[in-house]
């Protein structure tokens, strides 16, 4: 996962910016949520800079309830449904009201015959009805604060039920009622362990049933505080679930399941929200293929998005995505449990050497830092550990020691080591009595400790005392059941809190009203077009990022002329608002450098022009660029997060090697570093085989100012693609040899 410590500027990079007429981060400085009489501030494109929080104690804990379609009975689908809302009415204390138009009683219970005749305002209306549009409009007149829909037949089945959630969305919207669902259940009303105690899991799913293997942690001794089966989010959906949950003090991680994001920007708000609190947040994302996303989209209705803009928008704001349910669990239950770490260094405790090898191996490949403890308390496991084996890390003790008062003592002094903030004793199979020792000598160890202990019990039996009794009763060992779903559990706990440690949101950061280069760029954009190299430079030019000199011509004398005011050697390309790759076309000459070569080249580059009816605003008379590291930098628009920005390793190899890194506006310049970090051919940005390193320090300029385009342009900007990018030696800069630019 990636830090998200904003770095400042150095004073050389600032300088090179601020050269350019404009800083490329607007400082804004609060952190806080606006409170209900301010005005929610807005970005320079209007989108909102805080998540609004939707006070959702009233669903959850209402006053009173009305039960509209409520039934008693027998055999009718709705009888079960009433019953069980009528037990957890009562459990929550809320009064309720069964609403049916031919009952005078349900359950002993007065029955209304519609809205209207409520005996008091309610806060939730649960619908048990086949089309719940003429029933919100009901609700909506009576003031009624929350809604649930369990319908199905709406956007999950095609067109015609699109429209059909989007006829009962729009009821809902203005109206002051909240409504969750359509195709949603009653996971909301699950009964939950009031006997557990520590923080808790909010769970957030789109299918009730993905959900079920969190709710049933209760039985391993993990609380769980809520439970939200947005279904079709017609209005409620998972960001604001998050935004809710992120403000529970008993909430310590929140687990979602999510089939497809409704709007990525208010899920980005609300991932911001909780990383601002600290609050981890833990998903399973359905949608990394083809077949999985098409599957989303046919049960939930909604855009999946494209997979690696929403991996890269998660980890950007801290999200930790996860692949199976299990993972989910596993990892929510740890982040909402454990403390901070007080060290990222981890240390490996086994029985047997084979057991720490295998295990070392996958947790440094999963990227956890095993450090080698120092010789001096190597020198003191020694103590209690036979001087051949190795406890380096990881700490083999052999197996005989843990069966006495040794046990304790290796592990108290692992504990006491600064460098040390995970412990984890992988426990392959039961070997009483030396497992059970092990197992209540850890357990000891974690009550008097504030660092990490994680055991995983091999066992596929699962029955032992040892690990029912012993390590599932203790609420400060960590317990897995696999070594792949601890290093994921493990990695992402320390991940979240190297994330949230000093962590300050981007969209502090936001500009807010429009810049000089703005104004500049209006001028040159043209609706419905793409623009011609010469204009996109132009475009690039506004905002200050650096292109060759060039000229424009429109005859050979006159490109002759250029060519000696750029200087020799010289490319020459064509210019036109439809030329995309003119490398295919042979529609660019490099490496001229006489006057004879630029009057056949301008000649040439015309005749292809004309033979492939492309219309041309001239050839483009270039400075050759030559050393440096070719990059590509772009913006792209996406259905659900908008503007993108995506910087990879530029000309042919982007194409071939697919070697990009995307990040969602806005974001800083740690997050501009961070996309160079993830690029496989990273190294050549540092100088390979005698090359100097790259000016990175340019490239991240660049990156920033192109991020500050995207922010302002919006969606007046389709597409920008700058490839390639030549980033020169250090200290040297970077720059944009060709441009392609489509408006909107």
């Amino acid at each position: 996962m990636l830090g998200s410590t904003h770095g400042t500027l150095t004073t050389d990079f600032r300088a090179r910016v601020e050269a350019c007429g404009e800083s490329p981060r607007t400082a804004v400085h609060s952190s806080a949520a606006p409170s209900a009489d301010d005005a929610v501030p807005l970005d320079v494109s209007g989108r909102p800079l805080h998540a609004d929080v939707p006070d959702l104690d009233r669903f959850f804990r209402p006053e009173s309830v009305a039960v509209i379609g409520a039934s008693d009975a027998e055999g009718r689908p709705n009888t079960g449904i009433t019953r069980r809302l009528i037990a957890w009415a009562e459990r929550v204390g809320a009064r309720i009201h069964p609403v049916h138009p031919t009952r005078s009683t349900v359950f002993g219970l007065t029955c209304h015959a519609c809205v209207a005749d409520l005996p008091e305002q309610v806060d939730l209306a649960v619908l048990l009805v086949a089309d719940p549009l003429p029933v919100v409009e009901e609700l909506a007149e009576t003031k009624v604060k929350f809604a649930v829909a369990f319908a199905s037949g709406f956007a999950e089945t095609g067109d015609a039920g699109a429209a059909a959630q989007e006829r009962l969305g729009a009821a809902v919207r203005g109206s002051g009622l909240r409504l969750l669902g359509p195709n949603t259940n009653l996971n909301a009303f699950e009964k939950f362990r009031e006997d557990l105690d520590g923080p808790a899991i909010a769970l957030i799913t789109q299918s009730g049933h993905q959900g079920r293997p969190v709710y049933t942690l209760q039985e391993l001794g993990i609380r769980l505080s809520h439970w939200a089966p947005t279904g079709n989010e017609a209005d409620l959906e998972t960001s604001d679930f998050i935004s809710y949950f992120a403000e529970q003090p008993e909430v310590g991680a929140i687990a979602c399941y999510v089939e497809g994001l409704k709007d990525g920007r208010s899920f980005l708000l609300a991932a911001d929200r909780a990383a601002r609190n600290g609050v981890p947040v833990v998903a399973v994302k359905v949608g990394r293929t083809e077949t999985g996303a098409r599957m989303a989209a046919s049960h939930t209705g909604k855009l999946t998005g494209a997979d690696t803009v929403v991996d890269a928008a998660m980890r950007q704001f801290g999200v930790i995505r996860v692949d199976g349910l299990d993972e989910l669990q596993d990892t929510a239950a740890l982040l909402a449990r454990a403390r901070r770490p007080q060290a990222d260094g981890v240390v490996v405790y086994s029985i047997s050497g084979g057991t720490g090898a295998h295990f070392s191996d996958l947790a440094t490949e999963a990227g956890l830092t095993l450090p080698t403890l120092s010789q001096a308390k190597q020198d003191e496991l020694h103590q209690w550990i036979p001087g051949y084996l190795n406890v380096a890390n990881p700490v083999d003790n052999g197996g005989h020691p843990v069966g006495d008062w040794r046990g304790r003592k290796i592990i108290d002094a692992i504990l006491a080591d600064p460098e040390v903030g995970v412990l984890i004793c992988p426990i392959t199979g039961p070997f009483p009595p030396m497992s059970d020792k092990l197992a209540q000598d850890l357990v000891d160890a974690a009550e008097q400790s504030d660092k990490l202990i994680c055991v995983i019990w091999g066992s596929p039996v699962g029955t032992e005392e040892a690990y029912r009794t012993t390590l599932l009763g203790s609420s400060r060992v960590a317990t897995f059941r696999t070594f792949g779903n601890c290093i994921t559990a493990v990695r992402a706990y320390l991940g979240h809190h190297r994330f949230t440690t000093g962590y300050r949101s981007p969209f502090e950061d936001a500009p807010r009203t429009p810049s000089p280069s703005y104004r500049k760029a209006q001028a040159l954009m043209r609706p419905s077009q793409q623009l011609s190299e010469h204009a996109a430079k132009q475009l690039l030019r506004a905002y200050g990022i650096r292109v060759p000199r060039e000229q424009l011509v429109t005859s050979a004398a006159a490109a002759v002329r250029a060519a000696g005011l750029v200087g020799y050697p010289v490319v020459m390309k064509a210019s036109g608002p439809q030329l995309g790759h003119k490398t295919e076309l042979g529609l660019v000459k490099i490496g001229l450098t006489s006057a004879s070569q630029i009057r056949d080249a301008y000649r040439e580059l015309t005749d292809i022009a004309r033979y492939e009816n492309v219309p041309l605003d001239g050839i483009l008379v270039c400075q050759m660029v030559e050393r440096g590291v070719e990059m590509v930098v772009g913006v792209t628009q996406d259905d659900l997060f908008g503007p993108t920005v995506t910087v990879g390793l530029g000309g042919v190899l982007v194409e071939v090697l697919h070697d990009a890194a995307v990040r969602v506006p806005p974001f800083g310049e740690d997050q501009a570093r961070a996309m160079l970090r993830e690029l496989r051919g990273h190294a050549l940005l540092e100088g390979v085989r005698g090359a100097p390193p790259a000016d990175v320090d340019a490239l991240v300029e660049v990156v920033l100012r192109i991020q500050r385009m995207a922010l302002e342009l919006g969606d007046e900007l389709s597409e920008l693609d700058i490839n390639p990018l030549m980033v020169l030696p250090r200290g040297q800069g970077a720059v944009a040899l060709d441009a392609l630019a489509i408006c909107r």
